[in-house]
This record gives C-alpha cells, sequence and structure tokens, in this order.
C-alpha cells in the first residue's frame, strides 16, 4: 500500500452508517409517528404500486443454534426447534394483517428469508411458512425469491423444497476458511460442508449462488485471506458479497470474546479488501457498489451496467419496489415514503401479534428534504454518481453539503460540475464518507459517532 493510500486511510476511517437506508434508524424521528401513520403510509403507496411495481418481502427469522461472536444481527440462540410452528405462525398472523389492510391480492415481486438462520427451520416448517405466505398472492413474472443458508445445516431438502416454491437465490455465509479465524468467531464449517451445499445447488437448479465473506476479523491476515479467496474461487459463486467487519461491541456484547488488540488496523485492514478486489477481478468478476461483487453474466452486473440496481435493507438487489414489507421480529418496512421497525424480542412481537396490533414500535415519515437526500446517498452508492439537474433533485441542504466537500476534492476522491458529482475510483473505498456529507440528519445530532463502525 503506498504512503498516499495510507494517509488517505488514516484520515477517513471515521465511523459512518452503512446506508442501507436514508435516514438511518438512529436518526428517524420517532416523536410523531404513530402506528395509524405508518397503517396510512402502507395503504396509499399499496394501492398506487402494487399493480403497476409489486412489492417486495423481508422475512427475519432469528433463531440460531450458536452465537457467531462477530455477528451484529438481530438473533435468538436456542436448541430447541420447538419454537418454529409457534414463530411461522406468528408471522403468518402478521402478513393476514397486512393482507386485510390491502384489501386486495398483493403482487409479490421478491422475497428474502434473512436470519438469525432461516435454515434452523425444518424444511416442511419453512413450506408451511411460504405457503401461508403465497396462499392469496399473485406471484410476479419477474419474481425474485432468495433466502440465506448456514453451509452447516442447510439439506438437501431445504434446497430442495425452497426451490419448489420459487427460490431461485441462495447466500450462504462463509466469512473465512481459517480454523483460527473460525474458532475465534464461533463459526466452525469445513470447506467440505460448503463444497456440498454448492454442489447441490447447481443440481437442483438454483441461478445465482451468493459467498458471505467478512474482512477485518480477528487474527485475518494476508495469507489467511488469500487461501480463503482462492478456495471461494475455485468454487465459482455467482456472486461475492465481501464485507467489512463492524466492530461494535457496546452494541454487541459477543464481540467482547475477542479484543481490538486481535482485529487488523484500518490500513491493514483495506490491504485485505484490495487484496480480495484484485483476486476476484482477475478472476472474471466486477465490483458492485460497495463490497459486492458478481459473475458478468449474472443479473446483478447487467443491473449495475443498466444503472438499474438499487439498495436496501437487504443489500444491493436487481428488484426495485416502492413498498418492502418486513415480517418477523425486529424487522425494517419501507415504502418510500416512510419506514417502520417491528418489535425487537420475540416477545414483545408474539405479545403485539397475538392483540391484532400491527408490530411497529418505531418508524419515521420522510420529508420532501429527506427524500432528495435520499436519492442522491442511493445513486452514491449504487453508481458512484448523481446529478440534480432537475429542480426535483435540489434542496437547501444538498447545496449546503456541496460546500461541503472540499477536502473530498483536494484529495482528488471526486469530481464535480454545475450540475453531477462522480465519485473517482480512487474514491470508492471512501463512499460511506462521502454520503456522510449528505446525511443532514446525522449532521444534526451529537455523539453520533458512538453509533457506527469504521468506515475503512
Amino acid at each position: 500500500m503506498t504512503s498516499s493510500n495510507a494517509r488517505l486511510i488514516e484520515k477517513y476511517n471515521i465511523p459512518g452508517p452503512r446506508y442501507t437506508s436514508y435516514p438511518t434508524v438512529p436518526f428517524w424521528d420517532s416523536s410523531t409517528f404513530s402506528r395509524n401513520d405508518w397503517i396510512k403510509q402502507v395503504k396509499d403507496v399499496f394501492s398506487k404500486t402494487n399493480y403497476s411495481e409489486g412489492i417486495s418481502l423481508y422475512v427475519h427469522l432469528p433463531y440460531c443454534e450458536s452465537l457467531c461472536t462477530y455477528c451484529g444481527c438481530n438473533t435468538r440462540i436456542t436448541v430447541n426447534h420447538a419454537v418454529e410452528l409457534p414463530y411461522i405462525n406468528m408471522v403468518i398472523q402478521e402478513w393476514e394483517m397486512y393482507k386485510r389492510l390491502f384489501g386486495r391480492s398483493p403482487h409479490i415481486k421478491e422475497i428474502h428469508l434473512g436470519g438469525g438462520t432461516p435454515t434452523f427451520f425444518k424444511p416442511e416448517n419453512l413450506f408451511i411458512l411460504l405457503d401461508g405466505i403465497l396462499s392469496g398472492s399473485i406471484i410476479s413474472d419477474e419474481a425474485a425469491f432468495s433466502f440465506e443458508g448456514h453451509p452447516l445445516n442447510t439439506t438437501y431438502e431445504h434446497l430442495k423444497v425452497l426451490h419448489g416454491l420459487g427460490f431461485r437465490r441462495v447466500s450462504y455465509g462463509i466469512q473465512d476458511f481459517d480454523k483460527k479465524v473460525q474458532n475465534a468467531i464461533n463459526r466452525i464449517q469445513p470447506k467440505e460442508d460448503v463444497e456440498n451445499v454448492m454442489r447441490w445447488s447447481r443440481e437442483l437448479g438454483y441461478q445465482s449462488v451468493n459467498f458471505d465473506l467478512v474482512y477485518g476479523l480477528p487474527f485475518q491476515t494476508i495469507n489467511i485471506v488469500k487461501e480463503t479467496i482462492e478456495n471461494v474461487i475455485e468454487l465459482r459463486p455467482d456472486r461475492i458479497a465481501f464485507y467489512s467487519y463492524a466492530h461494535v461491541p457496546w452494541v454487541k456484547p459477543g464481540q467482547r470474546s475477542f479484543s481490538e488488540k486481535d482485529l487488523p488496523n484500518g490500513e491493514e485492514k483495506r490491504a485485505l479488501y484490495e487484496l480480495g478486489r484484485s483476486m476476484f477481478e482477475k478472476s472474471g468478476y466486477v465490483e458492485i457498489g460497495m463490497d459486492h461483487f458478481s459473475l458478468r453474466d449474472d443479473s446483478l452486473c447487467k443491473a449495475l451496467k443498466s444503472k438499474t440496481i438499487h439498495r436496501n435493507f437487504m443489500g444491493f438487489t436487481t428488484t426495485k419496489t416502492s413498498m418492502m414489507i418486513g415480517l418477523g421480529v425486529s424487522s425494517i418496512s419501507d415504502t418510500t415514503t416512510a419506514f417502520a421497525q417491528n418489535e425487537k424480542t420475540v416477545e414483545r412481537y408474539k405479545e403485539e401479534v397475538s392483540n391484532g396490533n400491527f408490530p411497529v414500535f418505531r418508524g419515521h415519515i420522510l420529508t420532501a428534504e429527506d427524500s432528495v437526500l435520499r436519492k442522491h446517498i442511493l445513486n452514491l452508492i449504487c453508481q458512484y454518481e448523481t446529478d440534480w439537474k432537475d429542480k426535483k433533485n435540489q434542496c437547501e441542504a444538498l447545496f449546503e453539503a456541496l460546500e461541503e466537500l472540499d477536502e473530498f476534492k483536494k484529495d482528488d476522491l471526486i469530481s464535480i460540475s454545475d450540475s453531477q458529482l462522480t465519485i473517482n475510483e480512487k474514491g470508492y473505498p471512501f463512499v460511506r464518507n462521502i454520503c456522510m456529507a449528505f446525511d443532514r440528519r446525522m449532521k444534526e445530532k451529537d455523539n453520533k459517532y458512538k453509533l457506527f463502525s469504521q468506515t475503512i
């Protein structure tokens, strides 16, 4: 790594959001938000977009048999599989409440099962869940159904059942193949398990297989990451998510099982990413937005080229709908005009649904300014450029943000014309920092840096 790159990393390696939404969750204004507000937003947006766009569904399945100590997700650790059906019944009941609110059959364009560990659930119980969701719904001809699988417990039957229900995309959490790293993060999985699920996925006809990898984990070195990536390239997934480890032990106490001295520092961590990026690109993968890579014939790469790629709480996606409904504990919903998050504990979630209430406990109605800034931040994250030629893409906060970009220009990270901003290739690693200049909500709050992981 050159001294210039090292200087930039030292300068810009500060805590910041990943921008799966704007405003980001810590800066929602929930003080005036109510369930009635949420119900109105859902009804209005559904009536306007159901037939023209369809809707997306995210289903959170929180259970895991053991805690992966690096994980920042909302999970419930148990080996008691008797929890499966009661939870599934609650999710179906929540969905029935939404269907009654809609008043007509929803056109489903996207479903993603996340966790937790969706493959914690037995295949027959996943069938019950999906059958309950799809019953009375209309499936779009362009539907994209995906799920997250743990190689250690994903069976052939899981893959077969979900494929039969229309799932064609699967994402496997690999993280790292090195045993020392796996022991540190309590994520033990032999390479043989990954080879098995990969083979089964191909045999059954899954069209897109993603591997999740994480860089910046405890005890990772250049050689360890190099060997992991060599193994990944050999298995040839269609997509690779190469995530930066988010160290937030004040939020996730499980991360205290190792200390910061066990982690690569900022410069070392960036070197791990640059190594991965170089190896992926030499093997035919294209860098997609932030932290993602795909083969050239994968739909994600095609969406990048056609500028139709989108980013939401499920990450980068080829499917864009105005409405995404989150089902299950802690799930976040998005109507483009508003956000809402479900109760974060299983007990509170079940209590609200059992009482016939939508289980949302906080949310945010976007202002006109929020909507403009959200569009620019999404453009920068997905396309590395944005423009404000149209007056509807302008607001006072935008022009204030543009005045704060001098340092990025001096460091040759961005280029700005009268009505367009482009992030230069040199600036790609710092896209989160650049987006922060547009984050009016964050700049208005104190102590913001205690909420996020480092940007590099």
